[in-house]
């Protein structure tokens, strides 16, 4: 999870996205088949957006502890634009099942 600034519109950030996803050989052939690599556009200025090319924020990022672990230490402070959930009470919502282990630093 990372949190940047930009004067790309969401379309043409996911666009970029799927760029970087292609230099690394991904190959988009069945939906949410394992690949190299996966980046996925979450949120895009808590704005709320369905079109046929993206939905914001992702439909399925509350019910991911590998998204909602992460997102606490980038934005503590986020506040989910559909569910008006914090991301404290986000995580406590997490599916007992979905098991995440921080990476012990390397020095």
């Amino acid at each position: 999870v990372i949190a940047v600034q930009t004067s790309l519109s969401m379309h043409e950030t996911l666009a970029a996205l799927h760029r970087i996803e292609d230099e690394f050989g991904r190959v988009r052939m069945v939906r949410n088949d394992a690949c190299v690599l996966d980046l996925d556009l979450l949120d895009y200025g808590r704005i709320r957006h369905d079109d046929d090319r993206i939905t914001l924020p992702h439909p399925r990022m509350h019910q991911r502890a590998f998204v909602f672990l992460p997102l606490q230490d980038v934005a503590p402070d986020y506040i989910h634009p559909v569910t008006g959930m914090g991301v404290a009470d986000l995580v406590d919502a997490l599916p007992a099942d979905q098991i995440i282990r921080r990476v012990p630093d390397v020095a």
